[in-house]
């Protein structure tokens, strides 16, 4: 029995349809099933159960013997929320919950870090454990992430297998419920569909011209696939960048949206929001060596190839993967 929590959501969703294409349907999907805008990215899914998220820790209890496997996916991930309870609950002491009943249950996990820890990047993009104490995130959700990164490091009672995944700027099919914390991708097209040009953020930063601030877009399809190796191949326990581990400018993005959408580019740029404009990103690179050094040898998709099996296979005909 393999369980995947925040399965209803954008990645939980898209790992649980791997799983079903990899021949796993004994899985248990946990979320918060109130919230029905994601009722439709598990239409079609094999599954066995499903458990309320506020139910999962005491279930988790009780069948914890029975369980193979734990992706917890599940996480607040509003960068714009700055209530930290709301994030010490869901996103630090929730999960220490999950991680003591693995240790107890002998039952390996896979959980959802983030780039976010990274802050501006001072101390570079590597996942090496010993920089996780340095870290200096942005924002609420950036702590809590690197704030249960830093307690997973200093436990000495482990799941039998453990990795914590640095997720970088993810896109992709399923996220049709997220809102303002969609991809750019997604906010793209229904743009382009609206007026047929973009609007981008102009550079406030002299060493980077407007639309040419860097960001490393990983498919959500390559995710999932690193997921999947991680479970079938166990390799080193440890905290892994997921990201394409190629920074590519919004410009780039963009521009091949229109592509996808069959127009002709026409971007504008406006302001970057001034209290959002001394914490903004310019740059993030996923460096990959680690995971790539434990083993995994498959190719991540090109942002051309990402952008255009999004848009034209899912977005512009509603889809869901």
């Amino acid at each position: 029995m393999i369980v995947v929590t925040g399965a209803a959501g954008f990645i939980g969703s898209c790992l649980v349809s791997r799983l079903n294409k990899q021949g796993y349907t004994d899985i248990v999907v946990v979320d918060d099933f109130s919230k029905h805008e994601k009722d439709q990215n598990l239409e079609g899914k094999t599954i066995q159960a499903k458990v309320g998220r506020k139910d999962f820790i005491k279930w988790l209890d009780e069948f914890g013997e029975e369980v193979e496997f734990i992706y917890h996916i599940g996480a607040r991930t509003d960068t714009t929320e700055f209530d930290t309870t709301i994030f010490d609950e869901l996103n630090l002491n929730y999960s220490k919950d999950i991680w003591n009943l693995a240790v107890k249950y002998n039952i390996p996990l896979v959980y959802a870090s983030s780039a976010a820890t990274y802050g501006l990047g001072e101390f570079g993009y590597n996942d090496d454990h010993d920089v996780v104490e340095k870290l200096k995130p942005l924002n609420p959700y950036g702590d809590s992430k690197n704030d249960f990164d830093k307690w997973v490091l200093k436990q000495e009672a482990t799941p039998p297998f453990w990795a914590g995944l640095k997720f970088f700027n993810v896109y992709g099919p399923n996220e049709y419920h997220k809102g303002r914390m969609a991809s750019v991708i997604f906010h793209a097209h229904k743009q382009i569909g609206d007026t047929e040009a973009m609007k981008l953020f102009r550079s406030h930063n002299p060493d980077y011209k407007d639309g040419e601030q860097l960001r490393d877009f990983v498919y959500v399809k390559d995710v999932v696939e690193v997921c999947l190796y991680l479970m079938e191949e166990s390799p080193d326990s440890g905290i892994y960048n997921l990201g394409s581990g190629n920074a590519r400018t919004f410009i780039d993005l963009v521009t091949n949206t229109f592509k996808a959408m069959d127009l002709e580019p026409s971007i504008s740029f406006i302001d970057t929001p001034a209290d959002i404009r001394d914490k903004y990103q310019y740059f993030t690179e996923a460096n990959m060596n680690k995971l790539i050094n434990s083993g995994y040898s498959k190719d991540f998709t090109s942002l051309e190839e990402g952008v255009a099996d999004y848009v034209r296979n899912y977005l512009i005909p509603n889809k869901y993967y």
